[in-house]
């Protein structure tokens, strides 16, 4: 299945930060809590901000299906109507200046977590490499599923530039007595969908708000902060043993030096602002190169 990494959906849900999260976690939250919460925002931001299915598209197929079921039982009369009644639901979609060419008819959400640590995607990695090396490759196959850790968005969408020149292409076999192209057009058409998963990588996610989350504290309690700050360190570890890799110029070991720089600033003057401010930068902008890594 192809993955893509640039949508508005995942845009919205990696460029943001525990600073507008729906829930912000409390200022004594362990890593841990703050990675469950990053975590509930995400899936609650992808359910909530999935496009809108377009209902008169959705009962357009409905119709397609019910002239494929006239015209298995020879009623071509009773299929012609269905398929008016489509072409005229398809016009109503199409009618909309602001039409896509894929209109999103059907969306799924898949959360898959990744709990272990960097070393332990190592370890497996290595494992999975002995066993391709003897050819086990279905035991290599087993280790290496669980090596993810991201909300995948299925999007399953009606391709607007053909979808309805084939029901008009039906309707016109209908009256030409052609029952039989026509229901051939009709499974072609009904058959015929883009199903596209876009990939959103957890680790970055809560390597992002325990950045925040770091920054609202580093005044008050140096000593959570730089734990925040580890934790985020932990994430871009996995996010990169797990092979999340981005086209940015800012690399995975720029975002850790400038981790360790916030962490020495807090441990010193503690005017570390700038420098939360340079890395949330960073990272946002590492991010975004990783949206358009497989467009």
């Amino acid at each position: 299945m192809k993955k893509v990494l640039l949508s508005a959906i995942v845009a919205s849900l990696l460029v943001s930060t525990g600073a507008v999260a729906k829930t912000e976690a409390a200022k004594d939250a362990t890593v841990k809590e703050v990675n469950q919460i990053a975590l509930k925002n995400a899936k609650e931001d992808a359910n909530g901000k999935q496009p809108k299915l377009a209902q008169d598209a959705i009962a357009s197929l409905k119709l397609a299906q019910h002239a494929v079921i006239a015209l298995e039982h020879k009623d071509n009369k009773g299929a012609k109507e269905a398929l008016e009644k489509a072409i005229g639901k398809l016009e109503v979609v199409l009618a909309d200046k602001e039409a896509p060419k894929l209109l999103p008819i059907d969306s799924v959400v898949r959360v898959q977590e990744f709990v272990g640590s960097a070393k332990e995607v190592e370890i497996t990695v290595e494992k999975v490499k002995k066993l391709l090396d003897n050819g086990k490759v279905q035991e290599a196959r087993a280790l290496i599923q669980p090596l993810a850790s991201e909300i995948d968005i299925t999007l399953v969408s009606l391709p607007l530039a053909s979808y309805p020149n084939a029901l008009k292409l039906a309707a016109k076999y209908i009256d030409d007595n052609q029952p039989q192209k026509a229901k051939e057009i009709l499974y072609i058409a009904l058959s015929t969908f883009t199903e596209v998963t876009q990939v959103v990588p957890i680790p970055l996610l809560q390597s992002t708000d325990l950045i925040a989350a770091a920054s609202r504290i580093a005044k008050e309690d140096k000593a959570h902060a730089i734990r925040y700050l580890e934790g985020a360190n932990s994430a871009l570890d996995v996010a990169e043993k797990l092979g999340y890799v981005s086209k940015s110029t800012t690399t995975y070991k720029m975002l850790h030096e400038a981790i360790m720089k916030v962490e020495k600033e807090i441990k010193g003057k503690n005017e570390a602002e700038k420098l939360f401010d340079n890395l949330a930068k960073k990272l946002k902008e590492f991010k975004e190169k990783i949206f358009s890594e497989k467009k």
